[in-house]
């Protein structure tokens, strides 16, 4: 029988008004990869901040059980010490240090005289980067390398602190599918050099493929523990949302009016090098009441295209003409886009959609607050009263309107997202990867949003890279391929295999 490493006995971590774990027991066994599944704010990323010692011991209740011996870990340092590593979803690598200075940071390798040692630390850098199948120069600055290959200097760094038990918190959330087969690849090599891996993820089929063992957490509780062998997407799903998903995306029917925007000749290039084009010669339109899907391969010039349009410009050369209601405007800045009925949901909320550290009901007005204004004052009353509203309809997991946004999860972060941009009352609006990082459940509730905001009348835009999700929710399917739109589909025509022939068919040379 397989001894289990760990073991984390009635764990329950409250916050003010908040329990986020109740009575959570856990156990992992030596040499495994086990995963933890549970919608946004399950208490899935609470339990393992409790178990690293982020949380440290006084400040919940339970017992933690590590390599047989009993543990209360006051900080980080001390769940280290025993080889416990957490790498979290947003990486704390210092970006101007270079990559064998960040896998040592506090950690250094020293000679004589109790000096750096610079030789010595560039050398095993580089041992620790080819354990990982990096193969950059340990002297490389970490801004100089992608989201990729910095969770794999994460990884070289957890094993420079002799690793016996790796916890990966949404490790391929902002990787590309090559990078993500890469990392998962690495976590069951690292499996096979003896080291325990807990990993948390919304990526099901990820899970299937790496996982030993899933555990999955609804409402702060353990539901059940599933073997491999027993795992299904749909006995995870039911699981995390305590219903079955007979059906991933909510029924929809179109009902299509006239035509809201139309954008014709739409050319955008790199504002940094205007030789190179980044969106070319796009045309598109979007009638009231429909979902119109843009489908890509990364690269290809999706987020250009909106964020271009949305008057995020950056200095770089743009034509092309843009109607509403068939009537000519411009949108040569984000104002000028939304006094003219567009509104932009970007791909990275927690960058350019949120201020993290504002609350959400500032979050909720800050592009609309000429609404709110009264004598050149914003009405504090009147704000608090929308936010609210919209706390309520949009389903926000909030005690109130005065929690900073930072600390909610990604689904109810999206939904403040949401929520700021359909206060502005748009006629069309643009949603850049609406659901990366959310889990099926929150996911759910945004497709609902969605078809809300097309059946009041409301033209959308999804930009996904998920192509069941396009196919799912959208009416009709345009392509894009190196900046070029190389066709469109109506729903009824859009199989997989078409659209993935349109993605990728490359320009004429």
């Amino acid at each position: 029988m397989t001894e289990n490493i760990l073991e984390m006995r009635g764990i329950t971590k409250t916050f003010p008004g908040v329990k986020a774990l109740a009575n959570v027991n856990f156990a992992v066994q030596r040499g495994e990869i086990h995963a933890i599944c549970g919608e946004n704010g399950a208490g899935k990323s609470t339990l393992m901040k409790v178990l690293s010692g982020v949380y440290p011991a006084g400040t919940f209740d339970g017992q933690i059980v590590f390599a047989g011996d009993e543990v209360a870990f006051k900080s980080l340092s001390d769940s280290e010490a025993r080889g416990i590593v957490i790498i979290h979803q947003e990486l704390a690598l210092s970006p101007h240090l270079s990559i064998a200075e960040n896998i040592f940071l506090n950690n250094e390798r020293k000679g004589v005289g109790g000096l750096i040692d610079w030789n010595k630390t560039n050398f095993e850098a580089g041992k620790l980067l080819k354990r990982v199948g990096l193969r950059d120069n340990p002297t490389t600055k970490i801004n100089q390398i992608g989201v990729g290959k910095q969770q794999l200097v994460e990884i070289a760094k957890a094993l420079s602190k002799e690793v016996k038990l790796l916890i990966l918190d949404e490790p391929t959330a902002a990787l590309n599918d090559e990078d993500s087969d890469h990392l998962l690849e690495l976590i069951l090599s690292l499996r096979e050099q003896g080291i325990t891996s807990i990993i948390i993820s919304h990526k099901l089929n990820e899970i299937k493929k790496v996982a030993d063992t899933v555990t999955v957490i609804r409402d702060g509780k353990t539901i059940e523990t599933i073997a491999k062998k027993d795992v299904t997407e749909d006995r995870i799903i039911k699981d995390m949302v305590g219903r079955d998903l007979e059906h991933r995306y909510p029924d929809h029917e179109p009902q299509i009016g006239e035509e809201l925007l139309r954008v014709e000749d739409w050319t955008a290039h790199h504002p940094q090098d205007p030789s190179r084009v980044m969106v070319d010669n796009v045309s598109i339109n979007v009638k009231a009441g429909e979902i119109v899907g843009i489908a890509g391969l990364m690269g290809a010039g999706r987020t250009e295209f909106a964020m271009s349009l949305f008057g995020h410009s950056y200095g770089s050369r743009i034509s092309g003409r843009v109607f509403m209601r068939g009537k000519e405007i411009k949108t040569r800045s984000v104002a000028e886009a939304i006094d003219n009925g567009i509104a932009y949901a970007t791909e990275d909320r927690k960058t350019y959609g949120l201020n993290l550290i504002e609350d959400i009901k500032r979050n909720i007005s800050m592009a609309s607050l000429k609404k709110l204004e009264k004598g050149g004052l914003v009405n504090d009353n009147e704000e608090f009263a929308v936010a609210n509203e919209y706390r309520k309809s949009m389903n926000i997991k909030a005690p109130n309107v005065l929690v900073k946004t930072g600390k909610l999860s990604g689904g109810n972060q999206q939904k403040v997202v949401l929520s700021k941009w359909i206060y502005s009352d748009p006629d069309v609006l643009i949603l850049d990867e609406p659901t990366r990082g959310i889990d099926v459940g929150a996911k759910y509730e945004i497709y609902t949003i969605i078809n809300k905001l097309a059946a009041s009348g409301k033209g959308i835009i999804v930009i996904s890279s998920e192509l069941p999700e396009l196919l799912g929710i959208s009416d009709r399917v345009y392509a894009i391929s190196e900046g070029r739109i190389t066709g469109e589909l109506p729903i009824d025509e859009a199989t997989p295999e078409a659209v993935l022939k349109l993605m990728t068919m490359e320009k004429p040379r």
